[in-house]
């Protein structure tokens, strides 16, 4: 099988490409990333992470012509390619749309053209919003609250109104919040940023007062429902799923002493009882991903081994990322790349 992974040089993009070659001895491998993130590993002293691929392009996906020229005998496509959360959406929204919404619709119409089996797009429970305390299903209502959650719902509803998709499955996957260990460690997710936190400070700091609502899944478990995505044998030619377990939706004060009794030892959790009201709060049901995928499939990682996970990664450069944890927060890396002008205002290379 020829997979085509855009996005694939992000925190997911390894841990996904991984386990691809270890379920398809025969998957050939084809990465389409621009390269934003592409020196930030957990150690820059380390050598460069190689990608475990066939093929390695560096590209914008807004790039329609250099993008085409790799579709070609494609049997699956997986859009990660993303401004991945609210902070970078809400500082760059104009590219956040272009890039997480425009290009993924291109990508599905040249999936369709071509008669490629598949289109996945990684979308998010974020779409949510604020919701209640019933968890929320596929059916409910959305609410997206920022720019970031925006593109991915305007995204499904665009998929939605594709009148032909010929022989391609589409799959839009609403993930929970992403967590876990990658050698592209992010530390702008709150597990992940808890652990960093407690490993080299002894404190967990929530800026939030703990009560609001978040489902969670570790990286290993989204690249599991994303290879699942590419051959699933049930449910509609187009399907949005939510994808995350019951038993991991968590409210952010529990996660933080989840991250204490996990690690031991006299971690100060210090929450912000005096803080405004997080809107971004929500539950979510995650039946119906339950109900179509195998059970061999579905999510494996326990918070607890998560945790752990994270902690083994980081524990030998904790020093470091003490002095300076800039370069695994996505938001500070595009603005390092705009400070320097390598990137414009709209997030794309200066002379490329």
């Amino acid at each position: 099988m020829k997979y085509f992974i855009t996005g694939n040089l992000g925190y997911i993009g390894p841990i996904l490409c991984d386990f691809i070659k270890r379920n398809d001895k025969d998957a050939f491998i084809i990465g389409y990333d621009a390269g934003y993130f592409l020196n930030c590993a957990i150690s820059p002293k380390l050598p460069k992470n190689k990608p475990n691929i066939d093929l390695q392009v560096f590209g914008d996906v807004r790039d329609k012509r250099k993008i085409d020229c790799y579709l070609d005998g494609v049997d699956h496509v997986i859009q990660l390619a993303a401004i991945s959360n609210d902070p970078m959406g809400n500082e760059f929204e104009k590219a956040t749309i272009e890039i997480n919404q425009l290009s993924s619709i291109y990508l599905a119409k040249k999936c369709i053209d071509l008669g490629i089996k598949s289109f996945t797009f990684a979308s998010s429970c974020s779409v949510y919003g604020a919701g209640s305390d019933k968890p929320r299903t596929e059916k409910d209502l959305t609410n997206p609250l920022t720019a970031y959650a925006r593109s991915k719902i305007g995204t499904e509803n665009e998929l939605k109104n594709l009148r032909n998709l010929g022989n391609t499955k589409i799959t839009c996957l609403r993930f929970a919040t992403a967590c876990g260990y990658s050698p592209n460690l992010r530390l702008d997710l709150v597990l992940n940023d808890f652990v960093a936190t407690a490993l080299t400070t002894n404190s967990i700091k929530i800026l939030s007062d703990g009560s609001p609502w978040r489902p969670l899944i570790d990286v290993e478990d989204m690249s599991r429902a994303l290879y699942w995505s590419c051959f699933r044998d049930k449910g509609e030619a187009l399907e949005i799923i939510n994808i995350g377990s019951s038993d991991w939706n968590y409210q952010i004060k529990e996660l933080a002493q989840s991250t204490k009794n996990e690690l031991g030892g006299k971690i100060n959790i210090d929450i912000n009882k005096n803080a405004a009201p997080d809107k971004r709060s929500y539950r979510v049901s995650f039946e119906k991903y339950f109900s179509l995928a195998p059970s061999n499939f579905r999510p494996k990682i326990t918070l607890s081994k998560s945790i752990k996970k994270i902690y083994n990664g980081l524990i030998k450069f904790s020093e470091e990322i003490n002095m300076d944890r800039s370069y695994l927060i996505r938001l500070n890396v595009l603005r390092s790349h705009r400070l320097n002008n390598k990137l414009d205002e709209n997030l794309i290379w200066v002379n490329s």
